[in-house]
């Protein structure tokens, strides 16, 4: 656990760093990606050989239209260091580090999270430490880029060093941003007591909790069941005044319809809207899972009806909890028609679910329909299995 002294160490003040006038801080916007029209970046799309996408790449370095082409210069990256091209890699992004572009922060944080992608963690914290050789300033952004990088490599004992030494060493003052990125690094790593007390030692520093990090720590705690904690941090969320947002409305719900507590669940969809968020797909999937489960069918169906009522489209994910549980609670007739609206939009339920579709539709005496849906079945892009197939077809070969 990092310690309060630690802390303090590179929490000098709660003030976000600046610029201190270097020239490099004037242009730190990077160009609007650029489409993909040009010859050298259609190229770059087609190539296949690792050894010529290398050689076109640099042969472009100079070029606008590839260098500050997000797409093009992470795909490069990323199909090189499939091919296990590391050296290409460097070559190319050392390179980079040399040119005009190189003296802007943006572009260096783009360097740090291409060697991060490519699993080059050494080179992008060298790169971080070394961006004054390139006459670039180093702020809180470029720190958190290479701390975000570092966290991927779950080694706690290298992100302590890191938090202890480079703050101090090059005068930066960690943000709010930098705390979040910890805590998601410890709560994926599953050290949520540690998480929870860098968010209580950071306050104590200046650095308030915003509702990222919120979020993230209720999610965590609730996965893991401690319900209390998770319980705790809504409560104390909202007692400093922090609103919650869409995410943070999601993961409570989440929990509560884990806990089988639908109209709970419904009830905080409802505060949502009156507070000025508006509930996503995700939200209304929930909620009807959570009335599915505690055997509320028709409200259920009734929060499906209230999201076509609001303009909004059910995506594969609606249709699949839809089917699922009203082929489970013997409505076929509703699981058919919706089973049959989905898959004219090429968008297909697990193979388990029409398994019992069929079923369904079979000892219901409604042989015709099971065969509209195997008909779709066999449509369906890519294809599935010849096994798949094999044992639904034979759901309706039954006598």
């Amino acid at each position: 656990m990092l310690s309060l002294r630690t802390s303090r160490r590179f929490c000098h003040a709660a003030i976000a760093i600046t610029s201190n006038g270097c020239p490099a801080a004037v242009s730190n916007h990077v160009f609007d990606t650029k489409p993909l029209e040009e010859p050298a970046l259609v190229k770059l799309k087609a190539e296949r050989d690792p050894e010529k996408l290398f050689h076109l790449f640099k042969a472009n370095a100079h070029n606008t239209l590839v260098i500050e082409n997000r797409f093009a210069f992470e795909d490069t990256v990323s199909r090189l260091a499939g091919a296990r091209r590391f050296d290409y890699i460097e070559h190319l992004l050392e390179h980079q580090k040399t040119l005009p572009q190189g003296r802007r922060e943006g572009f260096i944080m783009r360097i740090i999270t291409l060697y991060g992608k490519a699993g080059m963690t050494k080179h992008a914290i060298d790169t971080f430490c070394d961006m004054h050789l390139y006459g670039c300033c180093r702020t809180v952004k470029s720190f958190n880029a290479a701390l975000k990088v570092l966290t991927q490599t779950r080694d706690l004992g290298a992100i302590e060093a890191f938090l202890n030494e480079v703050p101090q060493k090059f005068d930066i003052e960690v943000d709010v941003f930098s705390v979040n990125i910890l805590i998601k690094a410890f709560c994926e790593m599953g050290i949520l007591v540690k998480a929870y007390r860098i968010m209580v030692e950071m306050e104590k520093l200046g650095i308030r909790p915003d509702v990222i990090t919120y979020t993230t720590l209720m999610s965590a705690f609730y996965k893991e069941n401690w319900c209390e904690i998770g319980n705790g941090l809504w409560n104390l969320m909202v007692l400093k005044r922090c609103l919650p947002n869409l995410a943070t409305f999601n993961v409570r719900i989440q929990y509560l319809v884990n806990r089988r507590r639908a109209w709970e669940a419904n009830k905080l969809m409802g505060l949502m809207q009156n507070v000025g968020i508006t509930p996503d797909e995700v939200t209304y999937n929930l909620v009807i899972k959570g009335f599915f489960q505690a055997r509320y069918l028709e409200m259920a169906k009734r929060v499906y009806s209230a999201l076509h009522g609001k303009a909004y489209k059910p995506n594969i994910k609606i249709y699949q909890t839809m089917i699922h549980y009203l082929c489970k609670g013997g409505d076929f007739d509703l699981a058919y028609t919706m089973c049959k609206d989905c898959m004219q939009k090429n968008w297909y339920p697990n193979v388990d679910t029409i398994h019992t579709l069929l079923e369904g539709l079979k000892r219901g005496k409604q042989l015709g329909k099971a065969k509209a849906i195997m008909m779709l079945v066999r449509k369906r892009v890519p294809p599935f299995s010849s096994k798949q197939l094999g044992d639904l077809q034979t759901i309706l070969n039954k006598s």
